[in-house]
């Protein structure tokens, strides 16, 4: 599990976080829609989650796979609660 393909994972599925808050920021801008205000919330604070998460690597350069796995879990428990929020 611990190969190059792990990487371009975890890589895609941080950017598709910055995708879907774009989108969602462009939606309610274009269209007005009306909104939880906790879901746009939970949306950013993933954003500031995967930038923390980065911002860590080289102080955690022994457990990457210790923090991309516990960030992992916490950007998953962020979008289901975005999720059911909104």
């Amino acid at each position: 599990m611990r190969t190059r393909a792990l990487w371009w994972f975890i890589g895609i599925v941080q950017i598709g976080i910055f995708v879907q808050v774009a989108m969602g920021v462009a939606l309610v801008n274009k269209y007005k829609y009306n909104f939880p205000k906790f879901h746009a919330f939970y949306g950013f604070v993933a954003i500031i989650a995967v930038a923390i998460i980065y911002s860590y690597r080289p102080q955690l350069k022994g457990k990457t796979y210790l923090l991309y796995g516990g960030g992992g879990l916490f950007l998953m428990g962020l979008g289901i609660r975005a999720m059911l929020v909104g």
